[in-house]
């Protein structure tokens, strides 16, 4: 059964971009755009405090409701980094069409300035740990991988309609 069109979900390592393509992405299809994380942080409040007072594994339980929310109807979903964890979230991506935002991770230490990440407590060090850990896991829920590595993001975002010929 081909996968839908209707709803793209991006997935990828922390930093690399996912809900800045997905807004770009979602504007130029006329589709609506969720980032996963703000649906956690509307519900939740803020993931740090969340993950300070709750620990990750509650965290990544509610995370799993808030990807099932977004996949209810047409979309460009952006996903926290970690959502390809629990075998539930991807078993959910079987159905949808998934983009898989790769990086060399050159640009990265830059991108991570900026917000409070509970899992990077040493920065980039820890950022290439996890990426690592959780690659394989994206390359196995993705049905493509676009290399962001110092592409500007209308290069991306023309990749990705190329590919998946929208």
């Amino acid at each position: 059964m081909p996968k839908s069109k209707d709803i793209i979900v991006l997935v990828g390592p922390m930093g690399v971009g996912k809900s800045t393509v997905g807004r770009k992405l979602a504007k130029m299809l006329g589709l609506k755009f969720i980032d996963t994380d703000s649906v956690f942080v509307e519900e939740h409040g803020r993931i740090s405090d969340f993950f300070e007072r709750h620990g990750e594994p509650k965290f990544r339980e509610l995370e799993e409701e808030a990807l099932a929310k977004s996949l209810v109807s047409p979309a460009v979903v952006a996903t926290g980094g970690g959502v390809i964890l629990s075998p539930k979230n991807r078993a959910a991506l079987e159905s949808v069409t998934v983009v898989y935002l790769s990086t060399d991770g050159k640009h990265i230490a830059s991108r991570l300035k900026s917000g409070a990440r509970p899992l990077l407590k040493n920065g980039v060090e820890d950022w290439r740990r996890i990426y690592d850990s959780r690659k394989h896991l994206y390359e196995q829920v993705a049905d493509l991988e676009i290399n962001t590595s110092g592409h500007p993001l209308n290069t991306t975002i023309a990749e990705i309609r190329e590919k998946l010929e929208i």
